[in-house]
């Protein structure tokens, strides 16, 4: 913005006026919660019939409940009001309520000043509210509640005594289930600990993936979701994952020959689950897999033993020669890799250095899905031919992001 528009005449009438109608608003929203304490000292019920003065506020002025709860706590907070037997109830912040009513204070700037206040002894109460009032002339309601933090620091600088008890069980839930439509619904609460570190996990993983495919135009709840898959796989492949009836945790994929070959069709996922051939053929590249090989009324002939096709002494000649997700652009480490095979092994392709390149989850899929190839140039290393939408040339692109290793001169 320039200086020639701040100094604006307009601009400022502008902003001049803006700030009159907020203190209207804010005025009569303080009268109305005067009139809400008035009318609940003398009978809600008696008067209108209602049970209490949110009640009474939410039929009158169509407001939400939980916003017509939140007005009469303020509003109590703020005025001085009687029982029905006449017992007097004292106002957390009547300085502020004064001060409410002549528009000058926001509701953010009102509950943070009472929330500061509700923590303060009452002998200290009155002298905190003028600081944080004189305070807020100036500030903004963050400001004034980092103020409020240092009063209450001030009057307990030895904080909450500490509690010698036995610490509690966090409390955690999550239920996992499966829908009709084959889509599964997560939910759960967690402690703040776990929380935090979930928070810090999912937002690892959920950056934006902008690659030479193109810019990420993923939603944030779809970043997550991929994030949470991603979180999945890191924790199957970890060596210290539990051990479960004896084995490695797994799912078995059961699918034909023919179709895991084609690509088309069917599988059978855990229990009840379906996925497609396509989708099988991706898992097959590089997981823990159960071969279920299924005659022609799909009873299961022969059941092979757990196998990883990709042994790890392979896995880490591809950490080295890849040094992550090889796909053009893409900054995915090894650990968030898996190996994929550039010719199928179900097709008989072998599974060596020579037919594997390195990809996150995210581009083994796009591999199976779209007109992007990859294959072994003469120097050993994976380059990517793009599709002809993308390059009518299909000019080889390669990961350029990765450090190489380092050679000897």
């Amino acid at each position: 913005m320039t200086s020639d528009a701040i100094q604006h005449p307009d601009a400022v009438a502008l902003a001049d006026r803006i700030g009159e109608l907020l203190a209207c608003m804010r005025s009569a929203e303080a009268s109305l919660g005067a009139l809400l304490v008035e009318i609940e000292q003398r009978g809600v019920m008696e008067l209108f019939g209602y049970r209490s003065a949110a009640r009474l506020l939410e039929h009158l002025g169509d407001v939400p409940r939980q916003a017509a709860e939140r007005a009469v706590k303020r509003a109590r907070a703020l005025n001085a009001g009687r029982t029905l037997d006449g017992s007097p109830i004292p106002a957390v912040a009547p300085a502020t309520g004064a001060a409410a009513r002549t528009g000058r204070l926001s509701n953010p700037m009102i509950d943070t000043i009472v929330d500061v206040l509700t923590h303060v002894p009452l002998e200290h109460r009155d002298s905190a509210e003028e600081n944080l009032l004189a305070f807020a002339e100036e500030a903004g309601h963050k400001q004034v509640a980092a103020l409020g933090a240092r009063i209450l620091a001030h009057l307990d600088p030895d904080g909450t005594e500490p509690d010698t008890a036995e610490p509690v069980v966090p409390a955690r839930e999550l239920f996992l289930r499966r829908k009709r439509t084959g889509m599964w619904e997560l939910n759960g609460t967690f402690d703040d600990e776990t929380g935090t570190r979930a928070s810090a996990l999912l937002d690892a993983l959920a950056e934006r993936r902008t690659t030479d495919e193109g810019p990420d135009f993923r939603t944030l709840p779809q970043r997550y979701g991929d994030a949470f898959s991603d979180a999945v796989d890191l924790a199957l492949n970890s060596p210290d994952l539990p051990m479960q009836a004896g084995e490695r945790a797994h799912v078995m994929v059961a699918v034909s020959l023919e179709d895991l070959r084609s690509g088309v069709g069917c599988a059978t996922l855990g229990d009840t689950g379906e996925m497609t051939a396509a989708e099988a053929r991706v898992h097959a590249c590089d997981s823990m897999i159960i071969p279920a090989v299924l005659g022609e009324k799909s009873e299961p002939l022969n059941l092979g033993r757990l196998r990883r096709l990709i042994s790890a002494g392979l896995r880490r000649a591809l950490f080295l020669r890849d040094r992550g997700c090889a796909f053009p652009g893409c900054h995915r480490p090894p650990r968030h890799c898996q190996g994929h095979h550039i010719r199928h092994w179900a097709d008989g392709g072998p599974t060596d250095l020579n037919n594997l390149v390195l990809l996150c989850a995210h581009h083994h899929r796009l591999m199976h899905r779209s007109g992007w190839e990859v294959r072994i140039a003469p120097d050993g290393l994976p380059e990517f031919l793009p599709p002809t939408f993308i390059d009518k040339r299909r000019k080889p692109r390669r990961n350029n992001l990765h450090e190489p290793l380092p050679f000897a001169a």
